[in-house]
C-alpha cells in the first residue's frame, strides 16, 4: 500500500495524511495475478480498476482475423481497466493479461465514486489522471495518423523507455501500428545513426 500512498501524494496538491490512507486503503482489494492470466476478458464488465504494485500488463483487442492489436502498456504504479465498461458497465471489447507476475490492488466503481466524496486527494488524483489519460489519448492520435513508423517509435522510446525493456518486439510493434518485421527495420536504422 505504500506505493499507492506515495503515488497519490505526488499528484496532490497538499499531502494525503496517514488516516485519510486509512480511509483509502479500506476501499482496496489486494490481489496477485499470474503471468497470462487475465485481469479481464472480452465481453466482461470491468468491476474493478487495478493499479499497479508490481509487474506489467497489457490491453488488447482481436480483430475479425485473429490479429492482436495492443492498445494499452502499464508498468508499475500505473492503472489498468477498461474506462468506458467500468463507468458505462458495458461489457468490455478488450482483453487485460498480466505480462509479467503482478501484485494490484483494485478498486470498484462504487468505491470509486465513495472516495471522490470522502477524500479529497483522491478527488484530485482521479481529475489529473483523466487530464493525463486525454492528453496522452490525443498524442497517440495525432502519432497513429500522421507520424511514419520511424517517428512513431522514436516518440514511443523517448516517452515511454521503460517500455522497450518490459515487453518484446512485437508487443510493442502492435501497439505501434505496425508490422514486426518494420520495427525491426526502424530499430536497425535508428541503432546505425
Amino acid at each position: 500500500m505504500d506505493s499507492l500512498f506515495n503515488y497519490i501524494n505526488k499528484y496532490a496538491s497538499t499531502l494525503m495524511s496517514e488516516e485519510d490512507f486509512e480511509v483509502i486503503q479500506r476501499h482496496f482489494i489486494q490481489k496477485r495475478i499470474r503471468k497470462k492470466q487475465y485481469l479481464l476478458a472480452e465481453g466482461e464488465i470491468c468491476k474493478y480498476f487495478a493499479f499497479i504494485v508490481k509487474g506489467a500488463m497489457r490491453k488488447y483487442c482481436i480483430d475479425e482475423k485473429g490479429v492482436e492489436h495492443t492498445v494499452d502498456l502499464y508498468i508499475e504504479n500505473w492503472w489498468a481497466g477498461d474506462r468506458e465498461s467500468f463507468v458505462m458497465s458495458t461489457p468490455s471489447a478488450y482483453n487485460i493479461d498480466a505480462w509479467e507476475d503482478c501484485e494490484v490492488l483494485l478498486i470498484s466503481r462504487e468505491d470509486t465514486l465513495k472516495l471522490c466524496q470522502q477524500c479529497p486527494a483522491f478527488n484530485e488524483l482521479l481529475l489529473k489522471l483523466d487530464e493525463r489519460n486525454n492528453i496522452a489519448t490525443q498524442k497517440r492520435i495525432t502519432s497513429s495518423i500522421s507520424f511514419t513508423a520511424e517517428k512513431r517509435y522514436q516518440r514511443f522510446v523517448q516517452d515511454h523507455p521503460y517500455f522497450v525493456q518490459r515487453f518484446p518486439q512485437h508487443i510493442i510493434a502492435s501497439y505501434l501500428g505496425i508490422t514486426k518485421d518494420t520495427l525491426s527495420r526502424v530499430r536497425k536504422k535508428a541503432l546505425s545513426k
